[in-house]
Protein backbone atom coordinates (compact mmCIF):
# COMPACT_ATOMS: atom_id res chain seq x y z
CA UNK A 1 0.00 0.00 0.00
CA UNK A 2 3.08 2.62 1.22
CA UNK A 3 4.71 1.61 -2.59
CA UNK A 4 0.98 2.63 -4.30
CA UNK A 5 0.22 5.40 -2.18
CA UNK A 6 4.26 6.74 -2.69
CA UNK A 7 3.66 6.45 -6.88
CA UNK A 8 0.40 8.01 -7.06
CA UNK A 9 2.05 10.89 -5.08
CA UNK A 10 5.06 11.72 -6.92
CA UNK A 11 2.32 12.41 -9.93
CA UNK A 12 0.13 14.94 -7.91
CA UNK A 13 2.66 17.52 -9.33
CA UNK A 14 3.89 15.74 -12.77
CA UNK A 15 5.71 19.03 -13.73
CA UNK A 16 7.81 19.21 -10.02
CA UNK A 17 8.23 15.54 -10.37
CA UNK A 18 9.48 15.76 -14.26
CA UNK A 19 11.82 18.64 -13.34
CA UNK A 20 13.60 16.68 -10.62
CA UNK A 21 13.74 13.37 -12.99
CA UNK A 22 15.49 15.59 -15.65
CA UNK A 23 17.83 16.86 -12.47
CA UNK A 24 18.64 13.54 -11.82
CA UNK A 25 19.14 12.45 -15.60
CA UNK A 26 21.32 15.56 -16.01
CA UNK A 27 23.34 14.87 -13.32
CA UNK A 28 24.19 11.15 -13.69
CA UNK A 29 24.97 12.18 -17.51
CA UNK A 30 27.26 15.11 -16.39
CA UNK A 31 28.96 12.83 -13.52
CA UNK A 32 29.55 9.85 -15.80
CA UNK A 33 30.73 12.24 -18.54
CA UNK A 34 33.40 14.21 -16.48
CA UNK A 35 34.47 10.51 -15.26
CA UNK A 36 34.78 9.55 -18.85
CA UNK A 37 37.15 12.47 -19.64
CA UNK A 38 39.26 11.49 -16.66
CA UNK A 39 39.36 7.84 -17.29
CA UNK A 40 39.97 7.92 -21.02
CA UNK A 41 42.94 10.87 -20.00
CA UNK A 42 44.27 8.39 -17.83
CA UNK A 43 44.60 5.39 -19.79
CA UNK A 44 45.75 7.24 -23.21
CA UNK A 45 48.59 8.54 -21.05
CA UNK A 46 49.35 5.13 -19.36
CA UNK A 47 49.35 3.46 -23.32
CA UNK A 48 51.15 6.11 -24.29
CA UNK A 49 53.86 6.01 -21.75
CA UNK A 50 53.72 2.04 -22.29
CA UNK A 51 54.21 1.63 -25.70
CA UNK A 52 55.71 4.75 -26.42
CA UNK A 53 58.31 5.37 -23.38
CA UNK A 54 59.18 2.81 -20.76
CA UNK A 55 57.34 -0.52 -21.86
CA UNK A 56 56.30 -2.60 -19.47
CA UNK A 57 59.38 -3.74 -17.52
CA UNK A 58 63.19 -2.39 -18.20
CA UNK A 59 66.46 -4.11 -16.88
CA UNK A 60 69.63 -2.70 -16.03
CA UNK A 61 72.76 -3.06 -13.97
CA UNK A 62 72.39 -2.25 -10.51
CA UNK A 63 74.11 0.69 -10.58
CA UNK A 64 72.58 2.42 -13.50
CA UNK A 65 71.00 4.85 -12.16
CA UNK A 66 73.38 6.03 -9.66
CA UNK A 67 75.95 6.96 -12.41
CA UNK A 68 74.33 7.88 -15.21
CA UNK A 69 77.57 9.65 -17.00
CA UNK A 70 79.64 6.51 -16.97
CA UNK A 71 76.77 3.97 -16.51
CA UNK A 72 77.41 0.22 -15.99
CA UNK A 73 76.16 -1.93 -18.50
CA UNK A 74 74.05 -5.40 -18.68
CA UNK A 75 77.15 -7.82 -20.35
CA UNK A 76 75.69 -10.79 -22.92
CA UNK A 77 73.44 -8.30 -23.71
CA UNK A 78 71.64 -10.55 -26.44
CA UNK A 79 72.04 -13.80 -24.80
CA UNK A 80 69.67 -12.25 -21.82
CA UNK A 81 67.54 -10.40 -24.50
CA UNK A 82 67.05 -13.85 -26.02
CA UNK A 83 66.05 -15.65 -23.38
CA UNK A 84 63.39 -13.01 -22.56
CA UNK A 85 62.19 -13.13 -26.20
CA UNK A 86 61.27 -16.75 -25.43
CA UNK A 87 58.87 -15.85 -22.46
CA UNK A 88 55.14 -16.48 -23.00
CA UNK A 89 53.27 -13.02 -22.37
CA UNK A 90 56.44 -11.21 -24.20
CA UNK A 91 55.16 -9.12 -27.24
CA UNK A 92 58.54 -7.62 -28.47
CA UNK A 93 61.83 -6.60 -26.29
CA UNK A 94 64.83 -4.85 -27.63
CA UNK A 95 68.65 -3.63 -25.73
CA UNK A 96 69.93 -0.22 -25.99
CA UNK A 97 72.85 1.92 -24.97
CA UNK A 98 72.13 5.56 -23.48
CA UNK A 99 74.86 7.46 -22.97
CA UNK A 100 74.45 11.55 -22.49
CA UNK A 101 75.93 13.95 -24.66
CA UNK A 102 75.80 17.11 -26.51
CA UNK A 103 74.70 17.91 -29.96
CA UNK A 104 75.26 20.57 -32.02
CA UNK A 105 76.25 22.15 -35.80
CA UNK A 106 76.62 25.35 -36.84
CA UNK A 107 73.70 27.19 -35.48
CA UNK A 108 73.83 25.76 -31.70
CA UNK A 109 74.28 23.35 -29.31
CA UNK A 110 71.65 21.00 -27.02
CA UNK A 111 72.22 18.33 -23.93
CA UNK A 112 70.39 15.15 -25.22
CA UNK A 113 70.63 11.65 -24.68
CA UNK A 114 72.02 9.15 -27.37
CA UNK A 115 69.93 6.02 -27.49
CA UNK A 116 71.72 3.22 -29.43
CA UNK A 117 68.73 0.96 -30.67
CA UNK A 118 68.35 -1.98 -32.63
CA UNK A 119 65.88 -0.27 -35.39
CA UNK A 120 63.45 -3.58 -36.31
CA UNK A 121 63.59 -4.53 -31.80
CA UNK A 122 62.34 -0.45 -31.02
CA UNK A 123 60.09 -0.18 -34.14
CA UNK A 124 58.28 -3.05 -32.14
CA UNK A 125 58.97 -1.85 -28.43
CA UNK A 126 58.33 2.19 -28.85
CA UNK A 127 56.27 2.41 -32.48
CA UNK A 128 59.77 4.66 -33.38
CA UNK A 129 59.02 3.98 -37.03
CA UNK A 130 55.25 5.45 -36.54
CA UNK A 131 56.45 8.20 -35.41
CA UNK A 132 58.64 9.23 -38.48
CA UNK A 133 57.05 12.96 -40.06
CA UNK A 134 60.06 13.19 -42.63
CA UNK A 135 63.08 11.26 -44.17
CA UNK A 136 64.17 7.46 -43.64
CA UNK A 137 63.94 4.68 -40.66
CA UNK A 138 67.97 3.66 -40.45
CA UNK A 139 66.79 2.46 -44.30
CA UNK A 140 70.16 4.12 -45.59
CA UNK A 141 73.82 1.51 -46.33
CA UNK A 142 75.51 4.93 -44.90
CA UNK A 143 76.80 4.72 -41.34
CA UNK A 144 76.19 7.19 -38.46
CA UNK A 145 72.33 7.97 -39.49
CA UNK A 146 70.46 9.47 -36.50
CA UNK A 147 67.02 10.51 -36.10
CA UNK A 148 65.69 13.45 -34.06
CA UNK A 149 62.71 15.08 -32.70
CA UNK A 150 60.59 17.54 -34.76
CA UNK A 151 61.19 19.91 -31.53
CA UNK A 152 65.06 19.75 -31.71
CA UNK A 153 64.98 19.89 -35.71
CA UNK A 154 63.05 23.39 -35.35
CA UNK A 155 65.58 24.56 -32.35
CA UNK A 156 68.66 24.11 -33.90
CA UNK A 157 67.14 24.53 -37.34
CA UNK A 158 68.13 20.87 -38.53
CA UNK A 159 66.85 19.71 -41.71
CA UNK A 160 67.30 16.47 -43.68
CA UNK A 161 70.48 14.96 -44.41
CA UNK A 162 72.31 18.01 -42.49
CA UNK A 163 75.56 17.11 -40.44
CA UNK A 164 75.73 17.24 -36.75
CA UNK A 165 78.68 16.22 -33.97
CA UNK A 166 78.17 14.63 -31.28
CA UNK A 167 80.47 14.57 -28.19
CA UNK A 168 80.05 12.03 -25.29
CA UNK A 169 81.98 10.02 -22.72
CA UNK A 170 82.96 6.79 -23.74
CA UNK A 171 82.93 3.57 -21.63
CA UNK A 172 86.17 4.33 -20.53
CA UNK A 173 85.96 7.98 -19.67
CA UNK A 174 87.22 9.69 -22.55
CA UNK A 175 86.02 12.15 -24.57
CA UNK A 176 84.32 11.26 -27.95
CA UNK A 177 83.10 12.91 -30.73
CA UNK A 178 81.91 11.93 -34.01
CA UNK A 179 79.99 13.26 -36.98
CA UNK A 180 76.52 11.95 -37.79
CA UNK A 181 73.76 12.72 -40.48
CA UNK A 182 69.96 13.17 -40.28
CA UNK A 183 68.44 10.46 -41.59
CA UNK A 184 65.08 11.02 -40.21
CA UNK A 185 63.13 13.47 -38.16
CA UNK A 186 59.85 11.75 -35.45
CA UNK A 187 57.34 13.34 -33.24
CA UNK A 188 55.78 11.45 -30.75
CA UNK A 189 52.94 12.49 -28.50
CA UNK A 190 55.78 13.72 -25.81
CA UNK A 191 57.61 16.95 -27.12
CA UNK A 192 59.95 17.40 -24.21
CA UNK A 193 60.66 13.84 -24.86
CA UNK A 194 61.34 14.89 -28.21
CA UNK A 195 63.73 17.31 -27.62
CA UNK A 196 66.31 15.04 -25.86
CA UNK A 197 66.32 12.04 -27.03
CA UNK A 198 67.89 11.46 -30.45
CA UNK A 199 68.28 7.73 -31.68
CA UNK A 200 71.35 6.66 -33.97
CA UNK A 201 72.02 2.33 -34.57
CA UNK A 202 73.95 0.79 -32.05
CA UNK A 203 76.10 -1.08 -34.82
CA UNK A 204 77.44 3.10 -35.00
CA UNK A 205 77.27 3.81 -31.29
CA UNK A 206 78.41 0.38 -29.94
CA UNK A 207 82.45 0.82 -30.94
CA UNK A 208 82.62 4.67 -29.77
CA UNK A 209 82.02 3.48 -26.70
CA UNK A 210 83.98 0.48 -26.41
CA UNK A 211 81.05 -1.91 -25.82
CA UNK A 212 80.93 -5.32 -27.01
CA UNK A 213 77.74 -7.17 -26.31
CA UNK A 214 76.61 -4.94 -24.00
CA UNK A 215 73.60 -3.28 -23.13
CA UNK A 216 72.45 -0.21 -20.52
CA UNK A 217 69.23 -0.90 -21.10
CA UNK A 218 66.25 -3.64 -21.92
CA UNK A 219 62.69 -2.71 -22.58
CA UNK A 220 60.36 -5.48 -22.76
CA UNK A 221 57.10 -4.92 -23.64
CA UNK A 222 54.30 -7.34 -22.83
CA UNK A 223 51.11 -8.82 -24.86
CA UNK A 224 48.81 -7.69 -21.97
CA UNK A 225 48.98 -5.49 -18.59
CA UNK A 226 48.13 -8.67 -16.62
CA UNK A 227 51.37 -10.21 -17.09
CA UNK A 228 53.45 -7.42 -15.96
CA UNK A 229 53.68 -9.41 -12.50
CA UNK A 230 54.61 -12.83 -13.87
CA UNK A 231 57.08 -12.04 -16.57
CA UNK A 232 59.05 -9.48 -14.28
CA UNK A 233 59.04 -12.47 -11.54
CA UNK A 234 60.28 -14.84 -14.09
CA UNK A 235 62.76 -12.37 -15.70
CA UNK A 236 64.48 -11.39 -12.10
CA UNK A 237 64.88 -15.45 -11.12
CA UNK A 238 66.40 -15.90 -14.23
CA UNK A 239 68.93 -12.50 -13.83
CA UNK A 240 69.62 -12.25 -10.17
CA UNK A 241 72.20 -9.46 -10.65
CA UNK A 242 70.32 -7.39 -12.84
CA UNK A 243 67.74 -5.05 -11.33
CA UNK A 244 64.16 -5.54 -12.89
CA UNK A 245 61.86 -3.03 -12.22
CA UNK A 246 57.83 -2.47 -13.58
CA UNK A 247 56.70 0.42 -15.10
CA UNK A 248 54.96 1.88 -11.79
CA UNK A 249 58.68 1.63 -10.28
CA UNK A 250 60.66 3.28 -13.52
CA UNK A 251 57.55 5.70 -13.74
CA UNK A 252 55.97 6.38 -10.96
CA UNK A 253 54.90 10.12 -12.01
CA UNK A 254 52.39 7.77 -14.69
CA UNK A 255 51.02 5.43 -11.97
CA UNK A 256 50.04 8.73 -9.72
CA UNK A 257 48.73 10.36 -12.94
CA UNK A 258 46.18 7.43 -13.20
CA UNK A 259 45.50 7.65 -9.12
CA UNK A 260 45.03 11.21 -9.75
CA UNK A 261 42.22 10.58 -12.49
CA UNK A 262 40.58 8.48 -11.10
CA UNK A 263 40.51 11.46 -7.45
CA UNK A 264 39.43 14.19 -9.66
CA UNK A 265 36.58 12.17 -11.39
CA UNK A 266 35.78 11.40 -8.17
CA UNK A 267 35.62 15.13 -6.70
CA UNK A 268 33.37 16.45 -9.89
CA UNK A 269 31.01 13.64 -9.32
CA UNK A 270 30.59 13.99 -5.67
CA UNK A 271 30.19 18.17 -6.55
CA UNK A 272 27.68 17.12 -9.41
CA UNK A 273 25.84 15.20 -6.62
CA UNK A 274 25.57 17.46 -3.72
CA UNK A 275 23.95 19.88 -6.36
CA UNK A 276 21.74 17.33 -7.24
CA UNK A 277 20.72 16.66 -3.28
CA UNK A 278 20.07 20.11 -2.83
CA UNK A 279 17.38 19.63 -5.63
CA UNK A 280 15.77 16.51 -3.82
CA UNK A 281 15.75 18.44 -0.62
CA UNK A 282 13.88 21.42 -2.26
CA UNK A 283 11.36 19.27 -3.88
CA UNK A 284 10.19 17.22 -0.81
CA UNK A 285 10.67 20.39 1.38
CA UNK A 286 7.69 21.58 -0.89
CA UNK A 287 5.54 18.20 -1.25
CA UNK A 288 5.85 18.15 2.78
CA UNK A 289 4.67 21.88 2.89
CA UNK A 290 1.84 21.68 0.37
CA UNK A 291 0.76 18.08 2.00
CA UNK A 292 0.81 19.32 5.51
CA UNK A 293 -3.27 18.89 6.86
CA UNK A 294 -3.29 15.42 4.42
CA UNK A 295 -0.43 14.04 6.64
CA UNK A 296 -1.85 15.69 9.42
CA UNK A 297 -4.82 13.70 8.80
CA UNK A 298 -3.36 10.54 7.95
CA UNK A 299 -1.57 10.43 11.03
CA UNK A 300 -4.76 10.97 12.77
CA UNK A 301 -5.96 7.88 11.14
CA UNK A 302 -3.46 5.56 12.32
CA UNK A 303 -0.33 5.90 10.11
CA UNK A 304 2.71 6.01 12.65
CA UNK A 305 5.66 7.37 12.04
CA UNK A 306 7.33 4.33 10.63
CA UNK A 307 5.15 4.18 7.56
CA UNK A 308 4.70 7.58 7.09
CA UNK A 309 9.26 7.54 6.46
CA UNK A 310 8.59 4.34 4.23
CA UNK A 311 6.29 6.75 2.32
CA UNK A 312 8.43 9.27 1.67
CA UNK A 313 11.28 7.53 1.21
CA UNK A 314 9.60 5.54 -1.30
CA UNK A 315 9.10 8.39 -3.14
CA UNK A 316 12.02 10.24 -3.30
CA UNK A 317 13.35 6.59 -4.43
CA UNK A 318 10.82 6.96 -6.85
CA UNK A 319 11.84 10.34 -8.57
CA UNK A 320 15.50 8.72 -8.37
CA UNK A 321 14.66 6.04 -10.05
CA UNK A 322 12.45 7.33 -12.87
CA UNK A 323 15.56 9.67 -13.79
CA UNK A 324 18.60 7.71 -13.44
CA UNK A 325 17.59 5.22 -16.37
CA UNK A 326 16.91 7.75 -18.84
CA UNK A 327 20.60 9.76 -17.31
CA UNK A 328 22.65 6.49 -17.97
CA UNK A 329 21.24 5.93 -21.55
CA UNK A 330 21.89 8.87 -22.53
CA UNK A 331 25.95 9.47 -21.05
CA UNK A 332 26.63 5.59 -22.12
CA UNK A 333 25.40 6.25 -25.83
CA UNK A 334 27.25 9.82 -25.70
CA UNK A 335 30.69 8.18 -23.85
CA UNK A 336 30.60 5.03 -26.65
CA UNK A 337 30.46 7.66 -29.88
CA UNK A 338 33.20 9.34 -28.30
CA UNK A 339 35.44 6.45 -27.43
CA UNK A 340 35.22 5.42 -31.06
CA UNK A 341 35.72 8.95 -32.39
CA UNK A 342 37.43 11.30 -29.63
CA UNK A 343 37.34 14.76 -28.88
CA UNK A 344 40.06 16.95 -31.09
CA UNK A 345 41.54 19.72 -28.34
CA UNK A 346 44.02 20.67 -31.44
CA UNK A 347 41.92 23.95 -32.54
CA UNK A 348 41.70 24.72 -27.99
CA UNK A 349 45.11 23.61 -26.38
CA UNK A 350 47.60 23.90 -29.87
CA UNK A 351 49.96 21.13 -29.16
CA UNK A 352 50.48 21.90 -25.55
CA UNK A 353 48.92 18.62 -24.49
CA UNK A 354 52.14 17.01 -26.03
CA UNK A 355 53.98 19.25 -23.69
CA UNK A 356 52.37 17.10 -20.81
CA UNK A 357 53.01 13.55 -22.13
CA UNK A 358 48.99 13.52 -23.50
CA UNK A 359 47.42 13.47 -27.12
CA UNK A 360 45.23 15.83 -28.08
CA UNK A 361 42.50 13.85 -29.30
CA UNK A 362 40.83 12.34 -25.53
CA UNK A 363 38.56 9.34 -26.02
CA UNK A 364 36.43 9.49 -23.20
CA UNK A 365 35.70 6.16 -22.04
CA UNK A 366 34.33 4.00 -18.99
CA UNK A 367 34.14 0.24 -17.28
CA UNK A 368 31.09 -0.80 -16.37
CA UNK A 369 31.89 -1.05 -12.80
CA UNK A 370 32.15 3.12 -12.44
CA UNK A 371 28.65 2.90 -13.62
CA UNK A 372 27.09 0.97 -11.00
CA UNK A 373 29.70 3.17 -8.66
CA UNK A 374 27.57 5.85 -10.23
CA UNK A 375 24.37 4.65 -9.38
CA UNK A 376 25.00 3.84 -5.84
CA UNK A 377 26.02 7.42 -5.01
CA UNK A 378 22.76 8.88 -6.76
CA UNK A 379 20.84 6.43 -3.91
CA UNK A 380 23.02 7.10 -1.08
CA UNK A 381 22.60 11.00 -2.00
CA UNK A 382 18.59 10.30 -2.86
CA UNK A 383 18.47 8.70 1.08
CA UNK A 384 20.84 11.40 2.55
CA UNK A 385 18.67 13.80 0.58
CA UNK A 386 15.43 12.78 1.64
CA UNK A 387 16.27 12.42 5.62
CA UNK A 388 15.84 16.31 6.52
CA UNK A 389 12.09 16.20 4.95
CA UNK A 390 11.14 13.34 6.68
CA UNK A 391 12.44 14.65 9.91
CA UNK A 392 10.07 17.56 9.49
CA UNK A 393 7.07 15.59 8.84
CA UNK A 394 8.10 13.36 11.40
CA UNK A 395 7.52 16.52 13.46
CA UNK A 396 4.61 17.54 12.62
CA UNK A 397 1.30 17.42 15.28
CA UNK A 398 -1.50 15.57 13.78
CA UNK A 399 -3.88 18.40 15.08
CA UNK A 400 -1.79 21.27 14.08
CA UNK A 401 -1.40 19.49 10.63
CA UNK A 402 -5.41 19.38 10.16
CA UNK A 403 -5.94 22.69 11.27
CA UNK A 404 -3.30 24.91 8.73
Amino acid sequence: MIVNIAWRNIWRNPTRSLVIMVSVAIGIWAGAFIASIYWGMGQERFKIAIENEIAHIQLHHPEFTKDFTQAPTITNANDVLARITQLQGVRASTIRTIVMGMLANATGSSGIQINGILPDNEASVSQLKSKLNEGDYFTSKKANGILIGAKLAKKLKLKLRSKVVLTFQDNEDNLVSSAFWVEGIYQSYNTSLDERNVYVKMSDIAGLLNLTNEAHEIAVLLQNDSWTETVKNQITAHNPLLKVQDWREISPDTALILSTMNQASMIFSVIILLALAFGIINTMLMAILERTKELGVLMALGMNRLKLYAMIMTETVFLVLSGAPVGFLLSFGIIKYLSVHGIDLTAVAGQSMGDFGFSNVIYPDLPFTQYIQILILVLITAVISAIFPIIRALRLNPVEAIRR
